[in-house]
C-alpha cells in the first residue's frame, strides 16, 4: 500500500469541518477501519489525525507507559486525553468535523484556510498562518520543541 503523502490547502467550513481530499480515498479504505482519531500535537499548535488501525497500535503503546513518571503522565494527558474518535466512512464526500477545543488549540478558524499534510501513516492539520511561519523556519507561539521525550516514548511512531 502507498503511504499518505502530500500537502493540501483546504478551507474549514462554518461548522468546523474539512472535506478530506479524494486522493487519499484508497489509503483510507485500507487504514481507517471506520474511524479517524484526532488529537493535539504535543509539540506544535496543530492536530494529528490517525486512521483507526494505526491509532489502536499507538494508543496501546501510550496506555502501557507508567503513569508514575510525571513526564510520561503529562504526555498521556495531552495525547490520549485530548483524542476524539470521529466515525468516518470512505465515500464521495469525506467530511471530518473537528471538536471546538481542538480547533482552538490549533488556531483553526471557520472559513479560513488550513493545511493538511500527509505524513506517511497519519495527517497533520495546521492553520495556514502557523504553517507559513513554521515553513519559513520561525518559531510559532505555543510550540514546545524543547520537550525531552523519555526513551519509552521515542520508540512509539507517533
Amino acid at each position: 500500500m502507498a503511504g499518505i503523502y502530500g500537502l493540501s490547502s483546504l478551507v474549514l467550513d462554518n461548522k468546523g469541518r474539512i472535506a478530506m481530499p479524494a486522493k487519499y480515498k484508497e489509503q483510507l479504505k485500507e487504514l481507517a477501519a471506520g474511524s479517524l482519531i484526532v488529537t493535539k500535537d504535543p509539540q506544535y499548535p496543530s492536530l494529528l489525525i490517525y486512521p483507526g488501525n494505526l491509532w489502536k497500535e499507538i494508543s496501546n503503546s501510550f496506555e502501557k507507559l507508567s503513569g508514575l513518571n510525571p513526564k510520561l503522565r503529562a504526555l498521556q494527558w495531552n495525547f490520549l486525553g485530548n483524542a476524539h474518535q470521529i466515525d468516518f466512512e470512505v465515500s464521495e464526500r469525506m467530511n471530518i468535523l473537528f471538536p471546538q477545543s481542538l480547533r482552538e488549540y490549533a488556531h483553526l478558524k471557520e472559513k479560513q484556510k488550513v493545511i493538511l499534510i500527509g505524513m506517511g501513516q497519519k495527517f497533520e492539520l495546521w492553520s495556514e498562518k502557523n504553517w507559513k511561519v513554521k515553513e519559513s523556519g520561525k518559531e510559532i507561539k505555543g510550540e514546545r520543541i524543547d520537550i525531552e521525550l523519555p526513551e519509552e516514548v521515542r520508540r512509539i511512531p507517533f
